[in-house]
């Protein structure tokens, strides 16, 4: 589902966190200071007072541990000599035969123990013992000090040999000096961990306590976010619980954790912890694999007990996490953050099945143009399109700004990948002409257009000439330049449109379809495919960033109507099925569609249209708020060109099924190019002269349909050619 929610309300802030409110300091208390502070200006106490009056349990050693942390590593080597010299006697009296004194020499004594604490410090230097964090302490540590306790009792024991002094005469003795030696060391080392892990359980230093989390998700993503909870000096989630995605788990524990049940047991779960009053303050998500329906199932019933839901972070940063020692591991920036569930995320699909080696065969090693690189879509296309290797990728776009955007990130990614960046407007036709000359494109993808409804209809002469003309522009210099392939990138706008914008790309697809017609009746020539489709989420000047940008704000959300219906696509969808279509279009295959050679054009199947009211709603919700309490929804009324409900396929062009999951079929019909290419440039011609009348009035004959300014049109009889019941009937 773009980007989180990354800025949230205050309300929704204090809400999640469960953060006290700011009530100034705590009285009898000094302000928080640094650890330099804390060790050079010590909190003044009341005359008379006892020592440790008014503070809480454990302040006094913390300030002795304070005051010992820089001399930390001294600390730790003189501990763990004391440890080697204990060691001895203790593994002497387990290796001792019944009835064999031990010896009886005092110098023996006085030389064995501070050899025995010599010996161990050696043996620590190579696995750095001395610098270990006690409160830290993990497997790793715990393999360092056994490793370096076998070297101590090696050590230990060939110097007893080499000095010919007194031995014990079980050969037994260096393995029970070195138990010995593990277990000793092992168990301060521990009981620091254990501490240190029930001081951090509870409120530490002022915080706030813990909040519940039921976490969803029992395999790896689960165990690297307990992990690296339990990494944390004071940790700002309390797991109650895990739903495994697998049924066959339910029952086990992972980390002391019980296995609930189910994701899809999510209700049942929530209201057995709200009759224990256990409910969690949270849901934490612990994996990849929920998404779209399945995620939009486990947010109602969350929704339904108040309760918010959270991604936890990537497994990388988990990863680092857990590699955290010493004061690290105590930086708040640096603790675990959990990021909101992206609108994107519920509107994903399944990844339907693509041919991705007739991409690779069709896009590798080929020069490939894209213009509108700087888009959404286009910058998508760029990016797919150079995973599959070809010999060179040109980006077109009229914006400085966002080609230096995707130029830039396109030459981190793919630094071997040869292309370039190329400033120019698809309106200037000798300007066009003169780069398609010269760089000699295989492929075209025409992305470019104005696609701004409202502003589209306050200029509509813009619109025309970017849209229309400027798809007769790039279309004729790839014909001419000796381009196999040319894909067009259209709009469901352009069906029975009702503004000017998606007029004009009714347009640019009638030239492009007669091109394509003529090119496959002949036999030859530059193939043009057109493939037509709804929004992409996240697009630039589309809905799920506006509301975003007012949500941030604080609401409220403004929609346009309460009936306003959209088709949506994430553009990694829409980019993978455009480029599959590109394929189909491309290659003379048996499973062709027959209805591509009479003109027709692909449409994308965008699933069941989504209330705009309600996808404000949903976001209001993802955000952790409370839609119409937190956040206003606001109507403002249909603007000029819009319609009620898109559709996909006009009243005489059915939706017909094809063999390639995702893609559908439209039939429109279809003029001579000749003809089209003649009227587009006399559109062209009134656009230049600021003819605006003259424009619309050529436009509306070459486009009938088109009803200007008519609001609803989606409603009109040939609509329901575009439900999904039809469209699923017809793949």
């Amino acid at each position: 589902m773009a980007a989180a929610i990354e800025a949230r309300p205050a309300l929704a802030a204090r809400r999640e966190t469960g953060a006290p409110r700011a009530e100034g300091p705590i009285r009898g208390r000094a302000p928080a200071r640094g650890p330099e502070d804390a060790l050079a200006r010590p909190a003044a106490r009341p005359a008379g007072a006892p020592m440790l009056a008014g503070r809480r349990p454990g302040a006094y050693s913390g300030r002795v541990m304070a005051r010992l942390a820089p001399h930390r590593i001294l600390l730790n080597v003189t501990l763990d000599g004391l440890i080697g010299m204990l060691a001895l006697p203790a593994a002497l009296w387990i290796a001792a035969p019944p009835g064999v004194a031990g010896p009886e020499s005092r110098l023996w004594w006085a030389l064995a123990l501070p050899g025995a604490g010599l010996a161990l410090l050696a043996a620590g230097l190579p696995v750095r013992l001395p610098t270990q964090y006690w409160r830290y302490a993990g497997l790793p540590d715990l393999l360092a000090l056994a490793g370096a306790s076998v070297g101590a009792a090696a050590l230990f024991w060939a110097a007893l040999h080499l000095l010919g002094a007194w031995r014990p005469a079980n050969p037994a003795f260096p393995v029970a000096h070195a138990l010995v030696l593990t277990a000793l060391l092992a168990a301060p080392r521990i009981a620091g961990r254990v501490r240190h892990a029930g001081r951090a359980g509870g409120e530490a230093n002022g915080q706030a306590p813990p909040q519940s989390a039921l976490l969803v998700g029992a395999g790896d993503g689960a165990d690297l976010f307990l992990r690296a909870l339990a990494q944390e000096r004071a940790p700002r989630y309390r797991v109650v619980g895990i739903l495994s995605l697998r049924a066959r788990q339910t029952g086990r524990r992972i980390h002391g954790h019980p296995i609930l049940g189910t994701a899809e047991d999510i209700g049942a779960v929530l209201d057995r912890l709200r009759a224990q009053d256990r409910l969690p303050d949270l849901i934490v998500l612990a994996g990849p694999q929920i998404q779209g329906v399945a995620l939009e199932r486990l947010l109602d019933a969350a929704d339904r007990h108040g309760v918010p839901v959270r991604h936890a972070p990537p497994r990388l940063m988990l990863l680092e996490t857990r590699a955290r020692r010493g004061p690290a591991a105590a930086d708040p920036a640096r603790r675990i953050e959990l990021r909101p569930v992206s609108i994107e995320e519920l509107l994903d699909r399944p990844q339907v099945p693509l041919d991705r080696e007739g991409m690779a065969r069709l896009i590798q090693g080929r020069r490939v143009l894209v213009t509108g690189a700087g888009g959404t879509i286009g910058g998508e296309l760029a990016r797919q399109l150079a995973a599959f290797g070809p010999a060179e990728l040109t980006l077109l776009d009229h914006g400085e700004f966002l080609l230096y955007e995707i130029e830039l990130e396109l030459s981190e990614r793919y630094p071997d990948l040869p292309r370039r960046a190329v400033l120019a407007d698809v309106r200037d036709e000798g300007r066009i002409r003169r780069l398609f000359e010269d760089l000699r494109p295989e492929l075209v993808f025409h992305a470019a257009a104005l696609k701004h409804v409202p502003m589209v209809e306050r200029d509509p002469l813009e619109g025309l000439l970017t849209n229309a003309y400027g798809t007769r522009v790039v279309a004729d210099a790839a014909r001419a330049a000796g381009a196999a392939l040319m894909v067009l990138i259209s709009t469901d706008k352009a069906v029975n449109p009702t503004s000017v914008m998606g007029a004009s790309k009714r347009l640019a697809e009638m030239y492009c379809q007669a091109l394509d017609r003529q090119a496959r009746t002949e036999g030859r020539g530059m193939r043009c495919v057109t493939v037509r489709f709804g929004n992409v989420l996240g697009s630039t000047g589309s809905v799920v960033p506006l509301f975003r940008r007012q949500l941030e704000r604080g609401g409220p959300l403004t929609v346009t109507h309460p009936e306003m219906r959209r088709y949506f696509m994430t553009v990694r969808e829409a980019v993978g099925l455009v480029l599959q279509a590109s394929v189909v279009g491309a290659e003379d295959r048996e499973d062709r569609p027959r209805e591509l050679a009479e003109g027709g054009i692909f449409v994308l199947d965008m699933g069941k249209p989504v209330k705009i009211v309600d996808l404000a709603r949903r976001m209001i919700r993802l955000a952790g708020l409370r839609p119409e309490v937190d956040v206003e929804i606001r109507f403002t009324g249909l603007r000029p060109g819009e319609k009620l409900y898109e559709e996909l396929f006009h009243g005489q062009e059915p939706p017909r099924g094809t063999p390639f999951p995702g893609l559908l079929m439209a039939t429109p019909r279809t003029a001579d190019p000749a003809l089209v290419g003649r009227a587009i440039d006399e559109i062209a011609a009134a656009c230049r002269a600021g003819a605006r009348r003259a424009a619309l009035a050529q436009l509306a004959r070459l486009v009938p349909e088109f009803e200007r300014g008519a609001e609803g049109g989606g409603e009109r009889p040939g609509a329901s050619a575009a439900e999904p019941g039809s469209r699923g009937a017809a793949s």
